[in-house]
């Protein structure tokens, strides 16, 4: 399997939440996420966060880089860029520097845009 980096630099293996995993708690990683499971609770990773078609995250997502395909409802705080492809379907608030909003996409709720020093990367 390919070796990602994670925002330390670090090379290590990214985290995948299979399809029909489910997971009530919180989350927290240095690294990256692939979701294609569901998660209620709260994500808090340094890497980027892949939402995939499947996927379905209720709760808030801190992370450096977001790419949402699947269903995700809650709060979203982006450091860097947040991408919603097609597939998505997104209800919540989101706080990020950068907002790509592919043609099919459905987003309901408020956009924060901002300089690294508005977005808190927690």
């Amino acid at each position: 399997m390919k070796k990602n980096r994670n925002g330390n630099g670090d090379s290590q293996m990214p985290n995948i939440i299979a399809q029909g995993t489910n997971i009530t708690g919180d989350i927290h990683s240095e690294g990256d996420f692939r979701i294609e499971g569901t998660i209620v609770g709260k994500i808090d990773a340094k890497g980027r966060i892949v939402v995939g078609e499947s996927g379905n995250v209720d709760g808030e997502i801190t992370c450096g880089d977001a790419d949402i395909c699947g269903k995700v409802v809650g709060k979203l705080v982006v450091a860097n860029l947040t991408v919603f492809k097609a597939t998505a379907i997104f209800s919540g608030d989101v706080e990020t520097k950068k907002l790509s909003i592919e043609p099919g996409a459905a987003f309901t709720g408020t956009c924060k845009m901002g300089t690294d020093d508005d977005i808190k990367n927690k």
